[in-house]
């Protein structure tokens, strides 16, 4: 089969930030059972030598920056894929790979990257047993290395995914001389962004092929609305962009297996999830009421996840009969209102800020209605968990939420294929009339029974996705051989 090098910045559950590190860490497991021989490639971090059980394979030169790196083996757990780590002092850095504890960026994010690029080009074209048919990679953290690659005459072919256009890697244009990039790079059709030097326009201009992680993500980006300024090349580009789902791992998050769980359940003893609701509500000092809707959220607390969007609608939601537990953290003056809110509806409103792994399997299980307000969102994993727990999802209907939520229509009969709801446009005002149409349809239990089994039956599993990934590598690799 393929040997496919899939280099990121982060990949669960070595060190995690955001929907990348799933991705990074399950679709590579998913591609070695299919017949693949994978590499997936991480800078070293700390965290990641503290916690895991590494082994030297050789010093890198690396000749454009006159350094050396070390390059260190290790194995994703429960699998059989390697992975390889950078290791440099650049890299050794505790905390958050991307900004500090006050949320701003690091000082030096472009030479840490651009290192890593450089890395992973070297190894791409240079490693003396091991040369990749395919190299993948993914946001702008690895985005030059398409660029860095077309200058090669002996290269393997390429794939970019784009995971969130909204994150760019925009640097001073000086960078280029300090990443010692080649100035034929350096023009408004390669790394030049308006004067600036833009990382990810060196996957994006670059890639043999581009993918996003949701269909509906592929066409937003291509306007202005979502494009953020690059919706012309991607327009020009449209030929080699491709939007593939992403695929939620379903060991970790499988109901019936769940650990986590106070009680595990599945499509056949639906009455199993209500001991999971009835402990969260214990858990967060909410009645135990069976029959008052439970709405969960778990998420960034910005305004791409839809937070004004819920803080216009708080006040009328805080009138009906529901409860609502909120699992995140973000800027300072969402978290501070929903802080106030909380003091005043303690009955009604549970907010627990920061991240916790075990409250958030919880929350999905515990749950009725699960709340994506997204004002974008290219993917998104927590409907997909969702879907997976019998926790119908509410979601503002873009990008992969409206690719995988299956709205039930007006009224009060929904579709056979119903499997959440989905409103537009995206305003406090839609957002309450759809969480008003939920909870009306939650107490007409066959019709809720329905749509709860027509989600937990769908197929959202990496072994799905990883086949569309297995048939574009398939093409590409063709196309080489036939150029």
């Amino acid at each position: 089969m393929y040997r496919i090098l899939f280099a990121a910045s982060e990949a669960y559950p070595f060190i995690k930030t955001g929907g990348l590190a799933d991705v990074a860490g399950s679709l590579p497991i998913a591609l070695t059972k299919l017949g693949c021989d994978v590499r997936l490639l991480l800078p070293a971090y700390p965290t990641i030598l503290r916690q895991h059980r590494v082994k030297k394979i050789q010093t890198l030169a690396i000749p454009a920056l006159d350094t050396e790196v070390m390059l260190l083996e290790a194995t994703l757990p429960h699998s059989k894929t390697k992975v390889w780590l950078i290791q440099h002092p650049w890299f050794d850095r505790e905390g958050n790979p991307y900004h500090d504890e006050q949320g701003h960026a690091w000082h030096d994010s472009a030479q840490r990257f651009g290192l890593l690029s450089h890395c992973i080009a070297e190894l791409a074209c240079e490693h003396p047993t091991w040369r990749p048919d395919i190299l993948h990679c993914n946001d702008w953290q690895t985005a030059l290395v398409p660029a860095l690659l077309s200058v090669k005459t002996e290269r393997p072919r390429t794939v970019f995914t784009i995971h969130n256009l909204a994150y760019q890697g925009v640097f001073p244009p000086q960078t280029r001389y300090a990443l010692n990039l080649p100035e034929s790079l350096w023009t408004h059709h390669g790394l030049e962004f308006y004067g600036q030097l833009s990382f990810i326009k060196g996957g994006l201009a670059y890639a043999d092929q581009l993918t996003t992680v949701s269909p509906t993500y592929a066409e937003e980006i291509q306007t202005p609305a979502f494009g953020n300024g690059l919706d012309g090349l991607l327009s020009h580009r449209r030929q080699a962009l491709q939007g593939i789902l992403n695929g939620i791992d379903d060991k970790i998050w499988n109901p019936s297996k769940d650990s986590l769980l106070w009680q595990t359940y599945n499509s056949q003893h639906i009455a199993d999830k209500l001991i999971n609701k009835r402990e969260l509500q214990k858990a967060c000092g909410l009645a135990e009421d069976a029959e008052i809707p439970l709405i969960g959220m778990i998420s960034r607390m910005v305004e791409q996840k839809g937070f004004d969007l819920l803080l216009q609608a708080l006040p009328h939601l805080m009138q009906l009969p529901l409860q609502l537990v909120i699992l995140g953290s973000g800027q300072r003056e969402i978290e501070n209102t929903l802080k106030i809110f909380t003091e005043k509806f303690p009955q009604r409103l549970h907010l627990h800020l920061g991240y916790d792994e075990t409250l958030a399997h919880r929350i999905e299980a515990g749950a009725d209605i699960f709340l994506m307000p997204s004002r974008f969102e290219p993917c998104g994993l927590n409907q997909l968990y969702s879907l997976r727990y019998g926790t119908v999802p509410v979601v503002h209907r873009t990008g992969g939420l409206a690719d995988t939520v299956i709205d039930v229509g007006p009224g009060n009969t929904p579709r056979k294929d119903a499997s959440g709801f989905a409103f537009a446009p995206a305003t406090g005002a839609a957002l309450l009339a759809s969480l008003s149409q939920a909870m009306r349809l939650y107490r007409n239990k066959t019709a809720w029974t329905r749509i709860v089994r027509t989600g937990m039956r769908q197929d959202h599993s990496w072994q799905h996705r990883a086949k569309e990934y297995m048939h574009l590598y398939e093409r590409l690799v063709q196309d080489k051989d036939t150029a």
